[in-house]
């Protein structure tokens, strides 16, 4: 299975499918997904400190036995690491925990107050080698505006909530108009916002004979995004990059469009008071057991 990449603005190509791995705390799971993915053909892992699984992430890699150059690799900074110094550290300790000597990218998770220092140490890393891609998650068009008049490179991806029913349309033309790469986590939504019980896209893939799942990812695709589906199953795992046999017409592609309803699945990067109190905490386990 052959993916297609994604020119980033640096010349840099990125895999336009990935393994996402949020919320799967269990090691092995964790280990298996990785596996199945690298053996079904990805070659994109899409990891955070915050979820607290880059270790588990790493052992996948080593146990598929694939060649470190041949994936992409991406993890985050967490809110509560907002000094130059600590970011560096922070860089480090994802290092080791993923045991890989540079990284392909590296975002800051949320736009908490003082990100403005975080990405200058994330730049100085950049200038280094150390990483080959910088980027931002979650930045709304402001946040970016206000990181760039400091900045000295712009972000090169920003990763943010998009499917179906949050489609970020507005973003998507901002981002496509500042030549960064729009990739889109939660792309099949989630919970109460799961767009796989929709009839509508249900009748789009009968007719395609595909999934649901399939389907709106595809509709992802053919917007030009790159994105980071995550399962623990190993037969979803491959049905999830088995989407470049067929394409939807502009019908389809405009019946999915009409489904957006700017309904989120995850927090707002416009909620201020989360922000600050997301600095309290670095770890999911660690936000439950706080109640934040």
């Amino acid at each position: 299975m052959s993916i297609p990449d994604i020119e980033l603005s640096n010349g840099v190509k990125i895999p336009q499918v990935g393994l996402g791995v949020f919320q799967i705390s269990d090691d092995n799971e964790v280990i298996n997904s990785v596996k199945w993915a690298i053996e079904a053909g990805y070659r994109h892992i899409d990891t955070a400190s915050f979820y607290d699984n880059e270790e588990a992430v790493g052992k996948g890699i080593i146990e598929s036995g694939i060649d470190r150059s041949k994936l992409f690799i991406t993890t985050k900074i967490w809110n509560d690491i907002r000094t130059y110094d600590d970011t560096k550290e922070q860089f480090q300790r994802s290092l080791n925990k993923l045991q890989i000597d540079y990284l392909d990218l590296l975002l800051i998770h949320w736009p908490a107050p003082g990100y403005e220092e975080t990405w200058r140490a994330m730049e100085d890393l950049y200038k280094d080698g150390k990483i080959k891609a910088i980027g931002v998650s979650n930045f709304q068009d402001y946040q970016i505006k206000h990181l760039m008049k400091t900045a000295t490179i712009k972000p090169m991806i920003d990763q943010i909530e998009t499917h179906p029913f949050m489609q970020q349309n507005e973003m998507h033309e901002f981002l496509k108009q500042e030549n960064i790469v729009h990739e889109a986590w939660s792309p099949l939504g989630g919970g109460k916002n799961s767009v796989l019980d929709n009839e509508t896209v249900k009748e789009i893939a009968d007719a395609h004979k595909k999934s649901v799942a399939q389907v709106v990812l595809r509709w992802h695709i053919q917007r030009g995004e790159v994105i980071i589906p995550k399962s623990i199953h190993e037969n979803r795992i491959k049905q999830n990059i088995d989407i470049f046999d067929f394409s939807l017409n502009d019908d389809e592609m405009n019946t999915i469009a009409s489904l957006n309803e700017n309904k989120r699945v995850g927090s707002s990067p416009d909620n201020n008071e989360w922000l600050e109190k997301s600095k309290e905490f670095n770890t999911l386990a660690d936000r439950i057991k706080k109640g934040l």
